[in-house]
């Protein structure tokens, strides 16, 4: 990608945002779904589950999608922004919350839904989310804030740095030469 100089703003096509925009929710599904598809996993082992069945990663992949779009959305609604009077951490520390609250309010969707196809009432399906245990509930947004918090950073790095410097930073500088 080389710059080219010129004395207007560069404009993005509808087709070029489009693309970018599927390029961030490929990403975001992706990261999401490494750690959706390792807890489906470690939740198979330690039920001792077996054979463990492929539908779970299957699952996992799509719930990855959707919370990625999530955040996208909610991404759009708050943008990220960082001030450098507070850093990074102290800049993201309270969107790292609203981005936990969108995920956390998925779930419970997700719940309602779920309950719905099986035939049970929406509300009270919703509910049921954490198996009704307000001490899970709070042990999974715990996991989920770890996951979020992460890519937050990340994100902060490169509005700071850029993100060329950001993948300098993280893997190194492969045009030097030795």
């Amino acid at each position: 990608m080389n710059a080219t100089s010129s004395n207007s703003a560069p404009t993005h096509s509808f087709k070029e945002k489009a693309k970018e925009e599927f390029f961030k929710a490929l990403q975001l599904t992706v990261y999401f779904g490494a750690w959706f598809c390792a807890l489906a996993f470690l939740g198979a082992t330690s039920l001792d589950e077996r054979p463990i069945p492929l539908s779970i990663f299957g699952f996992a992949l799509f719930k990855a999608a959707i919370c990625a779009k999530f955040m996208l959305v909610a991404q759009a609604v708050f943008p990220i922004k960082v001030d450098k009077k507070n850093g990074i951490v102290g800049s993201l520390i309270m969107e790292s919350l609203v981005y936990l609250a969108v995920v956390l309010g998925l779930n419970y969707l997700e719940a309602g839904v779920h309950g719905l196809i099986n035939g049970k009432e929406f509300l009270i399906s919703m509910t049921e989310f954490g198996q009704s245990n307000p001490l899970r509930v709070v042990a999974m947004s715990i996991v989920y804030w770890l996951i979020v918090w992460p890519y937050l950073l990340l994100i902060g790095m490169s509005l700071m740095l850029g993100g060329n410097a950001t993948l300098e930073i993280l893997f190194g500088n492969k045009t030097e030469s030795k």
